[in-house]
């Protein structure tokens, strides 16, 4: 499987992200086509600069003449700006001055603004998503609907750019999965247009939900309300980094220069050991692989927890999860959960089921597992891109179904019922195999 890999050690924002990508291998005149194309009157800077040591790609956002900074930076700065000759501190004007500059638009402007862009299918519904998280977490930190949401500092033209150029740049790198590392996200207090907050603040923490964080010795804000959207959208699982091929690394710098510590995020690009495709045809026998099973019986823990049990293992890595109904002793019903995962991830997967379940025990087995090597092809249909899963042997496509996730979205959004969605994916699939 070709995954993208996020090492996370000093944070993420949308312009890390964005350098990221294009040190990664993504053109940069594919970032500058589509920001031309939002008509917002904003460009892209690209320079390449040293972090402590590490050679970086910097991608600067551009509006009205003026590079975008570091939130806590721009509203010193802006406030000082406006003080009078005497010291004393205009705040009402200082305030509406500066909303004048990082002009503020409310959610359906935004997700306008993405529908018109001229991206794919794809990377409007990924640009879509990233906004809409935002716009869910601001939502719930104020306590009000949200549509209701303006968009101060995450709507400004900067924003835009970044969230619509993070989906057009992801989707450029053609990987199938995003994966990072634990996200450090800084420490300390920053100033916004809300007042002083912790780090990290409301909206980012909210994005955070389920992600491992953590604070190191840099007192910065590191994780943007920006890139944690990015985060929440594109990453599958949060893990160490995994057994895979390295083809390509791209480091994304951050605005600040820190001493001791690489304000960088380092993207790389590659196969897992497991997976037998590296140029999207099949080749090749199966891949074998040694794999950890780890099972515990349950007979006492409430099956809503089962649930989240199930969906905590994947998001940290397990490479599947399952049930099954088991007779236990003095007739009891209950359930076997199994949990597949690499060798280098039992530890984890056996602590977090003694965490999470009510087991006195985890019994673990080793065993070979065999893949068939698999890849994604696309197919237009009336409504949108779908990607068919592939797989098969010795050069025959034996297996072929359409992404689920691309189905259920298009039924959603074109009111198309799932199955219809389904079909033609399959049916187009097989015109262009047969074609």
């Amino acid at each position: 499987m070709r995954i993208a890999y996020l090492d996370c050690f000093s944070g993420i924002s949308g312009d890390m992200f964005l350098g990221a990508l294009v040190d990664a291998g993504v053109p940069f005149e594919l970032l500058q086509q589509t920001v031309a194309d939002l008509n917002i009157d904003a460009s892209l800077e690209l320079s390449r600069v040293d972090r402590a040591g590490i050679s970086a790609v910097k991608v600067d956002v551009v509006v009205q003449g003026e590079k975008d900074m570091p939130r806590d930076e721009f509203w010193i700065a802006h406030h000082h700006a406006h003080q009078d000759e005497a010291g004393r501190e205009h705040q009402a004007e200082s305030a509406e001055k500066l909303h004048e500059h990082k002009p503020g638009r409310h959610l359906q402007e935004i997700l306008g603004i993405i529908a018109a862009a001229a991206i794919s299918d794809r990377g409007k519904q990924t640009a879509r998503d990233i906004f809409l998280a935002l716009g869910t977490a601001e939502a719930k930190v104020h306590n009000v609907e949200t549509q209701q949401i303006h968009f101060h500092e995450v709507g400004a033209a900067d924003a835009i750019v970044d969230v619509v150029c993070a989906a057009v740049g992801a989707e450029a790198l053609n990987v199938e999965q995003f994966v990072a590392s634990p996200l450090n996200v800084g420490g300390g207090v920053v100033k916004c247009s809300h007042g002083v907050m912790p780090i990290p603040t409301p909206a980012t923490l909210e994005l955070l939900k389920g992600a491992p964080i953590y604070s190191g010795d840099i007192q910065k804000e590191l994780v943007t309300p920006t890139g944690a959207a990015i985060v929440k959208v594109l990453v599958s699982s949060f893990q160490p980094r995994p057994r895979m091929t390295t083809e390509n690394i791209g480091y994304g710098a951050g605005a600040r220069n820190f001493e001791g510590q690489a304000n960088v995020l380092r993207l790389s690009v590659g196969e897992t050991v497991d997976a037998a495709v590296t140029t999207g045809e099949i080749k090749g026998p199966t891949a074998q692989e040694e794999i950890s099973i780890l099972e515990a019986n349950l007979d006492d823990l409430n099956p809503q927890l089962i649930g989240y049990i199930t969906e905590l293992a994947l998001s940290q890595g397990a490479l599947d999860v399952f049930t099954a109904p088991v007779q236990m002793k003095k007739n009891r019903p209950g359930a076997l959960l199994t949990v597949l995962a690499q060798p280098e991830d039992e530890a984890r997967m056996r602590e977090m089921i003694f965490r999470e379940s009510s087991t006195l025990g985890v019994r673990v087995r080793h065993e070979r597992r065999y893949c068939l090597p698999r890849h994604h092809q696309a197919v237009a249909t009336p409504w949108g891109e779908v990607r068919m899963k592939i797989a098969g042997v010795n050069g025959s496509a034996s297996t072929y179904a359409p992404e689920y996730e691309d189905c259920r979205r298009i039924a959603s959004e074109h009111k198309v019922p799932l199955k219809t969605v389904m079909q033609e994916a399959i049916r187009r699939y097989l015109d262009q195999k047969n074609g």
